[in-house]
């Protein structure tokens, strides 16, 4: 028996049999694995188990496709979505990526030579962001055992020579019980001295607010709980805005601009995009862009001021010179690697 093809689990959303068919064909002749069908919307939100990509026509018997991908997006780990317009509707297609669809594609004759191509960049793109969402996690774990062990060595440090003092100065007590007043009372001044010590040590531990390191034996770092040290400023290079609808996405490069040194803000449409951007304090402006196809604002719409202190970035999944042309400063494509990304926007602002 032949192995099945390997790819994508697609769910293929729309009642016109013809059209169907044609995608199906399309799909199996690019080796794609077998698709589910529904021919309404309801159908649709009943078919989503195990489905990694879903091509959803906006016309239904009984939804629009807008609904549609509202109701896909609003579920936990949702598929990502294609939406399939009628020809010479590139408004819709749009609205449809600022409420978080994936690509779109048009009923036209580009679609047989569009629809693996857009699949692939899709499915890529997906698992950039697993691998993403899994490098945050791995980076939010060693941040935490990092922080465990630096506690973890402060306190066998700092806690432990008071306390072996203390140890010692008892059981000289309990050795010699004949032990002169005037010397009693010395190593009770010590135990108490080492008493008051490893209280003050924990107080600073439950007032910490700005966590120093500092370097103690063999290059191991420790927390610093020396009241002389400078604190480490932390680097500011100003507020980011970002307009991505993607909860995944929007997420990682809020972790990668936060750790670059930015103040991170999400807006929520290109409305308040607009308005934020004329703040003080604003040094740079992501989004996420649309193609180069005629009748789509490469900026979903945002339109940069022509005097500014703010760079405009755009995330684009297909080319970018429309997005330069509208006045982005900076192009990614989709999937970007988080490793330079960074590095590419702090060199934007320099």
């Amino acid at each position: 028996m032949p192995d099945q093809p390997e790819g994508p689990r697609i769910l293929v959303v729309d009642d016109d049999p013809t059209m169907v068919r044609l995608i199906q064909a399309i799909l199996q002749a690019n080796h794609y694995a077998p698709t589910v069908v529904a021919g309404s919307g309801r159908e649709a939100l009943e078919s989503l188990e195990s489905v990694d990509i879903v091509l959803l026509d906006h016309q239904l018997p009984d939804s629009s496709g807008l609904e549609v991908l509202d109701a896909i997006r609003a579920r936990p780990n949702p598929p990502a979505v294609v939406l399939i317009t009628a020809h010479g509707n590139e408004s819709l297609a749009a609205t449809a990526l600022r409420r978080g669809s994936d690509d779109y594609l048009a009923k036209d004759p580009s679609l047989t030579q569009l629809l693996p191509q857009i699949i692939e960049r899709v499915r890529r793109t997906r698992e950039l962001r697993k691998a993403l969402v899994a490098a945050e996690r791995d980076l939010v774990r060693a941040e935490r055992l990092g922080a465990i062990g630096e506690m973890t060595v402060t306190l066998h440090h700092e806690i432990n020579n008071p306390l072996m003092s203390a140890f010692a100065d008892v059981e000289l007590l309990l050795a010699d019980p004949a032990t002169p007043l005037e010397e009693r009372q010395e190593s009770l001044r010590g135990i108490l001295g080492s008493l008051k010590r490893i209280r003050d040590i924990v107080r600073q531990i439950g007032q910490l607010r700005d966590v120093r390191s500092k370097t103690y034996i063999g290059g191991v770092n420790m927390l610093d709980l020396g009241p002389d040290a400078p604190p480490v400023a932390a680097v500011n290079r100003g507020t980011a805005l970002i307009l991505v609808p993607d909860e995944d996405l929007a997420r990682i490069v809020s972790l990668l601009l936060r750790h670059a040194g930015f103040r991170v803000e999400r807006c929520a449409d290109v409305t308040q995009l607009q308005q934020a951007a004329g703040r003080v304090g604003v040094a740079l402006v992501l989004l996420i862009g649309g193609s180069d196809s005629a009748g789509v604002h490469p900026l979903a719409g945002f339109a940069p001021a022509e005097e500014r202190s703010y760079r405009v970035v755009s995330l684009v999944a297909g080319g970018g010179d429309a997005a330069l042309a509208a006045g982005a400063d900076h192009v990614i494509q989709l999937p970007f690697d988080p490793g330079t990304f960074t590095a590419e926007m702090i060199n934007l602002l320099q």
